[in-house]
Formats: C-alpha cells, sequence, structure tokens
C-alpha cells in the first residue's frame, strides 16, 4: 500500500462531516494525531496525578521487604534468642539472690567488721549513709574508715569481694602516718527494687 503525501494539501479543504471520503492517507495522519492528543491527555489527567501514589508505593515496599528479612532473621534465630534469654534471666535471678534483704543489710556491718578485723585493721569509722534510689535497685552507702598496715589494706580489699552479698567499694583515699596507713572509702551494696522494707540501722562508729 502506497502512502501518497501530495495529498496531505488537502487537510485544510476537508470537510468533517465527510470523513467518510476523506483519502486514507489523511484518515491515517488524523489518526495518529488523535491518538497522540488522547494519550497525553491520559498520561496528564490520569497517570501523572497517580506517580506519587507509585513512588511512595514502591518506598513501601522497599521498608516492607527490609521489614520481613529483619523478621525472617528473628525467626531462624528465635531459639538461640530464648535460650540466651533464659541464661541472662537465670543470671539476673542469681545476681538478685546476692542482694541483702532489708533485714540482712544490718548484718553486712558485722561481715564488714569481721573481714576488716580479721585483716588486722582498727577500725576508726563504719556508718551507714542516706540510701540511693535508682530505677531497679537501691543503693546503700557505707563510709568506711581503717587504719593498719600496707598488707592489711590489700587483705581486707580482697576480702570484700568474697563476701556472699555484692558489695563494691568507691572513692578510696589512702593516706600515710610513719609506718601505718589509713584508708577512707565508700563501701555500697544494693538491695531490690520491689524490697521496700527499711530495717537499715544508722551507722556504727568505732
Amino acid at each position: 500500500m502506497k502512502f501518497d503525501t501530495a495529498k496531505l494539501k488537502m487537510l485544510n479543504e476537508l470537510d468533517f462531516e465527510q470523513i467518510a471520503i476523506w483519502p486514507k492517507e489523511i484518515k491515517i495522519v488524523v489518526a495518529v494525531f488523535v491518538a497522540l492528543m488522547v494519550s497525553g491527555l491520559s498520561y496528564y489527567f490520569i497517570i501523572s496525578p497517580k506517580l506519587p501514589i507509585m513512588d511512595t508505593a514502591k518506598q513501601e515496599e522497599v521498608t516492607l521487604k527490609l521489614q520481613f528479612e529483619a523478621k525472617s532473621r528473628l525467626a531462624v534465630n528465635l531459639p538461640a534468642y530464648k535460650e540466651q534469654l533464659a541464661r541472662i534471666e537465670q543470671d539476673f535471678s542469681s545476681m538478685l539472690k546476692r542482694l541483702p534483704t532489708s533485714n540482712e543489710t544490718p548484718g553486712l556491718l558485722d561481715d564488714i567488721t569481721y573481714v576488716g578485723t580479721s585483716a588486722g585493721l582498727t577500725f576508726k569509722l563504719l556508718n551507714w549513709q542516706s540510701e540511693v534510689p535508682r530505677e531497679f535497685y537501691t543503693e546503700l552507702p557505707i563510709e568506711i574508715e581503717v587504719d593498719g598496715g600496707y598488707h592489711n589494706v590489700g587483705e581486707f580489699v580482697s576480702h570484700i569481694a568474697d563476701l556472699p552479698r555484692i558489695v563494691t567499694l568507691h572513692d578510696f583515699t589512702l593516706t600515710q602516718e610513719s609506718d601505718r596507713l589509713t584508708l577512707l572509702l565508700q563501701a555500697k551494696t544494693y538491695r531490690s527494687a520491689n524490697n521496700n522494707n527499711d530495717n537499715t540501722t544508722q551507722g556504727v562508729s568505732q
């Protein structure tokens, strides 16, 4: 089928009421023009407004894929996580058992006194200080001042760590007078936050 471009010159002379008898070349050109115009209008009024929605959907798809991958990894490792959680709970429970109850805290002074005197130290001061509430526990500070030889002090600090209840040592101040040392420090023990009975005895000075 030969396309006669010469007939396109008749475009300005065409009568739209006689479209049926238009030359096929003009019908093709008009059909292409109408198709292009319809496509352009469809894109502008129908497709273009929905492009941002499509971009958002693509971003959500990427996010959901990442979430799925993360949850998939969690699901694969769930038994290991459960085992780890059980170990953590066991360790936490064991640590809680090492925290003194309100009834036991006064006895800690006796324990510390025994450890110090056994190490050959002389107590100058042994006082409970004000409690310090924390989120999961309560700090029970103890002010301690002891006097003795270098090795006695070292033995005392070492034996404090061996007490059945958790006791930590802080704020060391060490001074020397002739052949003896004076150690001033703050010891801290801890009580679980759910144990609010306050039977703590205010200090003992020696």
